[in-house]
C-alpha cells in the first residue's frame, strides 16, 4: 500500500526534521561556497593592498631622488646578483627626478606584476631634460609576505 507523499513529508518534520525545499538548499550550499572562499579573497585583497602600499614607496623615493632607499625596496637575489657600486650611486645622485607617472598594473600569468613609468629627470650639471619610460616588475614573496621590485633601479643611461 503507498502512501501520500505529504503523509512522508509529516512523518519526517514528526522526528525533527522538517523538509527542506531544493531551493533553500542550494542557497545555503552557495552561502557555504562563498564563506569557505572568503579567507583566499582576503589574503588576495590584503596581497593588492601591500603591492599598493610598496608601489608608493617605491614611486616616492625615485621622485625624491632617494635611490638608495628605492634600492632596499628591490628584490635581494637581484641585489646580490647586480649590486651597485659607489660610483653607480653617485651617477644617480646627478639627477633630479621632476615627473614620475605611473601606468596600471597588469598581472603576468606567473602572478607577478608589471607597470610601465615614465620619468623626467633632470641633469643637475647640465640641466638638460629628458623623459625615460621603463617597466617595473613585482613578484609576490610568500615567505617574507611582502612584494619585491625584480627590475632593478631605473637606467637613465640606456640610451648612450
Amino acid at each position: 500500500m503507498s502512501r501520500p507523499a505529504g503523509a512522508a513529508r509529516m512523518r519526517g518534520a514528526f522526528r525533527g526534521n522538517p523538509p527542506m525545499p531544493r531551493a533553500i538548499q542550494t542557497l545555503t550550499l552557495a552561502l557555504l561556497a562563498l564563506l569557505l572562499a572568503l579567507p583566499a579573497a582576503a589574503a588576495g585583497g590584503r596581497q593588492r593592498a601591500k603591492l599598493d602600499e610598496i608601489q608608493m614607496a617605491f614611486a616616492g623615493a625615485i621622485r625624491w631622488g632617494d635611490f638608495g632607499g628605492a634600492w632596499q625596496l628591490v628584490d635581494p637575489e637581484y641585489r646580490q646578483a647586480h649590486p651597485l657600486t659607489e660610483l653607480e650611486f653617485e651617477r644617480y645622485r646627478q639627477l633630479r627626478v621632476s615627473s614620475y607617472r605611473e601606468g596600471p598594473n597588469a598581472r603576468l600569468p606567473d602572478g607577478s606584476v608589471v607597470r610601465e613609468v615614465e620619468i623626467g629627470v633632470v641633469n643637475r650639471h647640465t640641466q638638460a631634460e629628458r623623459v625615460v619610460r621603463w617597466r617595473e616588475r613585482w613578484r609576490w614573496d610568500a615567505k617574507a609576505k611582502r612584494w619585491w621590485q625584480t627590475a632593478g633601479l631605473p637606467d637613465f643611461w640606456d640610451d648612450r
